[in-house]
């Protein structure tokens, strides 16, 4: 399978080992993972804030790059959905490269999950842990159940983390609840996000959870700078971290301990 990986600018920019652990978890599966180096942002943050003319060629250049490869994998929801879910009003309907690249992106446990048919990864992390489900992932791609839908679906992320040795995985009382980052809502809406960010991390601490686990780093993101001023009882690592054997990082255990 040709694959290639997206790795979107947060990411890139602020947490480059997420994108080599999703690198490592891919190659040990057997497979050859292309990165196209001129790869950029897949165009959400302008389409978020209603700038759809600077969004437009974004998304060109991205199925111009990507439209090649048997699947794009990338570490991230809401990315995922951008591409899969919004890049429509940007081409024509009968646009068959676009709707090529459209059904071959997957989010990365997605992907393992659903294309690779991988349930059990090797490993050990023996921390009792709490999963935060970003609303994209929930809501736009499915990747598990959500309150306002009484349909059964299975969590992807949860079916990989559950398998790796040592871990406990804890129940938190509002499991789809939004965390209040929400792209540009976050600076737009500071004092609302904020809100919702520590309502979301005290439901996680009060589970006794050491580590929130999730699969979109820009909500993490969101709560660890929350977690980290307010010095809570908590650690956050995005799922490739964790399934690629990282240990629990060093910098979030000193501040966790003040």
């Amino acid at each position: 399978m040709n694959v290639a990986l997206f790795v979107p600018c947060y990411i890139d920019q602020f947490f480059p080992d997420v994108a080599i652990s999703t690198l490592e978890l891919l190659e040990s599966q057997g497979l050859s993972v292309a990165f196209p180096e001129m790869q950029t942002c897949c165009g959400q943050p302008m389409a978020n804030t209603g700038c759809t003319a600077d969004a437009a060629p974004v998304a060109r250049q991205f199925v111009e790059m990507f439209s090649g490869y048997d699947a794009v994998v990338c570490p991230s929801g809401s990315c995922t959905s951008m591409i899969r879910n919004h890049y429509s009003e940007y081409f024509a309907d009968d646009d068959q490269r676009f709707i090529k690249l459209r059904d071959s992106t997957f989010e990365l446990c997605e992907f393992l999950v659903d294309r690779l048919g991988v349930r059990t990864i090797k490993g050990r992390f023996p921390h009792r842990v709490s999963v935060h489900s970003s609303c994209h992932g929930l809501r736009e791609l499915r990747l598990g159940a959500c309150s306002e839908q009484m349909v059964p679906r299975e969590n992807k992320l949860r079916i990989l983390l559950e398998s790796l040795e040592g871990v406990e995985v804890v129940p938190i009382s509002r499991q789809d609840e939004c965390c209040g980052f929400g792209g540009t809502f976050a600076v737009t809406e500071r004092e609302t996000s904020v809100a919702m960010g520590v309502d979301r991390v005290q439901d996680h601490v009060q589970s006794g959870s050491e580590v929130m686990v999730a699969g979109d780093m820009s909500c993490l993101m969101h709560m660890q700078g929350l977690i980290r001023r307010r010095e809570m009882p908590m650690q956050v690592m995005h799922i490739a971290e964790v399934l690629a054997g990282r240990p629990l990082p060093t910098n979030q255990t000193a501040s966790a301990a003040r």
